[in-house]
Order: C-alpha cells, then structure tokens, then sequence
C-alpha cells in the first residue's frame, strides 16, 4: 500500500511540474529568454561595437523589467527561430514574428505590438515597374527562408524564389543584380536600406496590413496574462511610444492609418 501511494504522490509532482506555467518557470528562473535574429535592423541588430540593439532589444529589456526579470537575449537564423521555440530552448521570440492561423495552431501569442505589412524593394535605378507580385512573374525574388513572405511569394507562384538567411544577404544580391527584387516588412526597409548604404529603394507594398505579435509554447495562460499586461503598462506610461518614435518616428503599435 505505500509503494502504491508512494507512486500515486510521485506522479502528482510530476504532473504539477509538468503543468507548470510558463510564468512559474521564468520567475523561478529570475530571467527571460528572448529570442531573435540579431541581423534584422532596425528591430534588432549589432552596432559597430558588435553590441545587440534597435527596437524589439529595447523592447524586450522593457518587457522584462515590467515582469521583473532579466532579459537574456539569443540569436539565431529566422529559420530556426520558430523551431527552438518548439523546442524549448527559449521563452519567448521577439522578431517581427506575423500572427497567423497556421502558427497559432502551435504557439501563443501575446497581444499584437506592431502592425505593418509587406513591401517590394528594387535597385534605385530600376526602370521596371513592379506595382505587385503578379508583375514579378518569371523573374527572382529574394525571401527570407520560413518567412510568411516566402509563403506569399510561393502562393503567387511563377516567381523563382531565391531564399536567405536574413534580409543583408536579400539586400547585397539585389544590388549585385542576382535577384530582380526583394520582399520584406515596409517598417525595415527605409532603415535597412540607408544602414546598407547600397543603390537601393522600396517599392510597392503588397498584401494587407499584419499584425505581429511574441509567440511562446500554447498552455501558459498566466503568462499571457502577464506578458499582455506589461506591453499594456509600456503603452500606459508612454514607455513604448518612445521607443518606436526612437526607432521609426512613428508609433508601430498603430495602424498605418491612424499615425
């Protein structure tokens, strides 16, 4: 009888181990594990001191002080981003990630903080006119691998899509002509472009307007609760506005047509 109740009080700790909210575990834990590309100017990239910065880095450090905890960044190819987060290996991603259905039948989200859309870039000289996807029919498109941009250029079709790791890589074959156009966030490209320093422009926007919003694994509903009220206190205390003005001059957090 007490080997039986002494397997029936193991499996109960397990199980609460095993339900443990997300919340519980990060504060036990004392930080946040953040993850993000590090190559993804202006949201989050290296200076010339090869220090981590922009705008989901502010963020994220602001995110976490509201939460009480450490921020620990993590870099990584977008293409893996999603992937560890599935896996476990961190806590949250902090990179421009869209919320769609397909996605949400795996991860979470938190409230939406940025609501952008998709964008074309071309060479500055580029004669051409490319006022949607349907006109780049038959030529290159560089996209970013695993990228919701990447889907609407496959559900397009006729366009040969050439994949990168992150958006520099997209930028440089442009420039050099291995690629008639590019595909990325409207809110990157104008920073992007002038960090670059390269004969580039943006082009048309395609698509409709998406909201982006931080993944983390389904089943935390505390720490959604807690995640959503501290995006809600930065936008209280004015906190999150600076930091977008900081970074775009606008407030990201607005539809393009209420800034």
């Amino acid at each position: 009888m007490k080997k039986v109740l002494l397997t029936l009080t193991l499996l109960g700790v397990a199980a609460n181990v095993y339900a443990a909210d997300l919340l519980d575990t990060v504060q036990q834990r004392g930080t946040l594990k953040i993850a993000l590309e590090g190559t993804y100017p202006p949201f989050n990239f290296k200076d010339k001191d090869q220090k981590l910065t922009g705008f989901e880095v502010e963020l994220g450090a602001a995110l976490a002080q509201k939460l009480k905890l450490k921020p620990e960044f993590i870099t990584g190819e977008w293409s893996g981003l999603l992937a560890g987060l599935q896996g476990g290996k961190f806590d949250v991603v902090l990179n421009q990630v869209s919320i769609t259905d397909k996605r949400k039948e795996v991860f979470d989200f938190s409230q939406p903080y940025t609501i952008s859309s998709a964008q074309l870039i071309v060479r500055k000289n580029e004669k051409r006119s490319f006022k949607s996807l349907a006109d780049l029919a038959g030529k290159k498109m560089g996209v970013t691998q695993g990228s919701n941009y990447a889907e609407m250029v496959k559900a397009q079709g006729g366009i040969e899509s050439k994949f990168y790791p992150s958006a520099p890589e997209i930028f440089q074959d442009l420039a050099t002509g291995r690629i008639d156009a590019g595909i990325n966030d409207s809110l990157l490209i104008p920073f992007a472009i002038k960090e670059a320093k390269l004969p580039l422009k943006a082009g048309a926007a395609v698509g409709s307007a998406t909201q982006m919003g931080i993944p983390f694994a389904k089943g935390n509903p505390k720490f959604k609760v807690a995640l959503d009220g501290a995006l809600n206190a930065l936008h209280k205390d004015g906190s999150f506005k600076k930091i977008s003005v900081k970074w775009f001059g606008i407030d990201v957090s607005k539809a393009p047509g209420a800034r």
